[in-house]
C-alpha cells in the first residue's frame, strides 16, 4: 500500500472526468479488459491543459543515462471510529489508548490524531435499478440534505448512479448545490427491451426469475469508484452506497470490489433500502444484505438497514455524518518489511482507561480488516 504522510490541510488534487461514464462498451469486454478504458475519456472542460508533445531532451549531448531515483514509503494508515458498549461515540482518545496489530504482530505508532477538520472526500453510489422505484425520492431528499449539511470548505464528493450502466452524474466538486441538481436528475432504468423485465433490479417487477440478468452492477460500481475516482485522492476518504444490496450482471466479482476499496484505503457506508417481502417466498431468495455487509464491514464502515422507512434513512445519514466527523487517523511502518504484494490482517483495540488489564472498558472499533502490502518493484 503506498500512502504519505498525512498533514492537515492539504491541498487536494481531483481526477478530471467526463460528465457520464458510459460503460456499455466496457461491460461488454472480456474480464480481463483494463480499467486503464475508464481513464480514457475527453478530460473535463475545467481540466489543466496536457501536453503531447514528446519530453525534451537532457541538455547535456552526451549518451550517458539519465537515472532516475524511485522511492516507496511504507506506511500504513488507519481511520476509524469508537464506540463504547451502547453505541454511543467515544472522542478524545490518546495514542495511549490503542493498539495496532498486523497479522497478530503489534506495531508501533507513529501518529495518532482524533481526527475532525481534515478534508473529506466522499463519494456517494446511488442504486437507480428498477427495485429502487419506490425508495429513489427519498433517496433525492435525504440525500440532499445529508451533503447540505457534511460538506465542509475544503471537502469534496462525486455523485454515480448504477443500474444497467455505471454513469458519472456528478464529478468532484464542493457544491452540495451541484450534487443536489445531479441527484434530482437521476432515473430509474429498467433496461427496457433488454431482457431485465420483472427482474429487481433490472426491470419494473418484484420478483426474481431464473437466469443471469444485467441490470445492478452494484460491484463494478464499487471496483470503479474505487479505482478511477479515490485511489487518486489522499487523506480521509469515504463511500456511501445506497442499494438493495443486489448485484445482478457486474464483470467483477464482491471480492475485487473489496480489493479495490481497500487499496484505496476506502471506508463504505452501505445503507440498504429494500422490502424483503417483494423478492418472492417471504424474501428467502434475497441475499443483498451479506453482501451489503461484507464490503462495509471489510473497508471500516458498515451497513444500516432503513427498509423503506424514511425517518430511518434520515437517521442513518445523520449517523454517517457523525462518525465521519469523530473519526481518529493513526499511522504505523509495519514491522513485516517485505514488498511482497501480500494481503495483511488489521487489528485495532482502544480501551477508555490504557492501565486497565481487565476487559470491562474496552471500546468498540470500526476499522478495516486489512490492507495490501506494496507490490514488489518492478525490474
Amino acid at each position: 500500500m503506498r500512502t504519505s504522510t498525512i498533514v492537515p490541510e492539504m491541498p487536494r488534487k481531483t481526477t478530471p472526468f467526463r460528465t457520464v461514464l458510459g460503460l456499455g462498451l466496457l461491460l461488454t469486454l472480456a474480464p480481463t479488459a483494463s480499467p486503464a478504458l475508464f481513464a480514457q475519456l475527453a478530460p473535463s472542460p475545467d481540466a489543466s491543459p496536457v501536453s503531447n508533445a514528446p519530453p525534451p531532451k537532457p541538455s547535456d549531448e552526451s549518451d550517458e543515462p539519465v537515472t532516475t531515483l524511485n522511492v516507496q514509503v511504507n506506511l500504513v494508515n488507519l481511520f476509524f471510529t469508537v464506540k463504547d458498549k451502547s453505541g454511543m461515540l467515544v472522542p478524545h482518545l490518546g495514542k495511549e489508548n490503542c493498539a495496532v496489530e498486523e497479522d497478530k504482530q503489534p506495531q508501533k505508532l507513529k501518529n495518532f490524531i482524533a481526527e475532525t477538520n481534515q478534508p473529506l472526500t466522499l463519494g456517494l453510489l446511488l442504486d437507480t435499478s428498477g427495485s429502487q422505484q419506490r425508495v429513489l425520492p427519498l433517496e433525492q431528499e435525504f440525500g440532499g440534505q445529508f451533503l447540505s449539511r457534511v460538506m465542509k470548505s475544503k471537502d469534496e464528493a462525486f455523485l454515480i448512479s448504477f443500474d444497467v450502466d455505471v454513469d458519472l452524474l456528478q464529478d468532484y466538486t464542493n457544491s452540495p448545490r451541484l450534487l443536489k441538481k445531479a441527484m434530482d436528475k437521476a432515473e430509474i432504468n429498467t433496461a427496457a427491451g433488454n431482457g431485465g423485465a420483472g427482474i429487481p433490479g433490472a426491470g419494473t417487477g418484484p420478483v426474481p426469475i431464473h437466469g443471469d440478468p444485467k441490470g445492478t452492477l452494484l460491484y463494478d460500481a464499487v471496483y470503479l469508484a474505487s479505482n478511477e475516482k479515490l485511489s487518486k485522492e489522499t487523506g480521509r476518504k469515504a463511500m456511501i452506497i445506497l442499494t438493495d444490496g443486489e448485484d445482478q450482471g457486474s464483470v467483477h466479482k464482491i471480492q475485487a470490489a473489496i480489493e479495490a476499496a481497500q487499496k484505496a484505503n476506502v471506508i463504505i457506508y452501505g445503507i440498504l433500502l429494500a422490502d424483503r417481502g417483494q423478492y418472492g417466498y417471504g424474501g428467502f431468495g434475497y441475499s443483498g444484505d451479506f453482501s451489503l455487509k461484507k464490503m462495509a464491514d471489510e473497508t471500516g464502515g458498515r451497513m444500516i438497514n432503513v427498509g423503506n422507512n424514511g425517518k430511518k434513512l434520515e437517521a442513518a445519514f445523520q449517523q454517517i455524518e457523525d462518525e465521519l466527523r469523530t473519526q481518529y487517523v493513526a499511522s504505523y511502518t509495519p514491522t513485516n518489511e517485505k514488498a511482497d504484494g501480500t494481503y495483511r490482517k488489521i487489528a485495532v483495540a482502544c480501551k477508555a482507561d490504557p492501565k486497565s488489564d481487565g476487559k470491562t472498558d474496552d471500546l468498540k472499533v470500526q476499522v478495516r480488516k486489512g490492507y495490501y502490502a506494496l507490490a514488489p518493484a518492478a525490474d
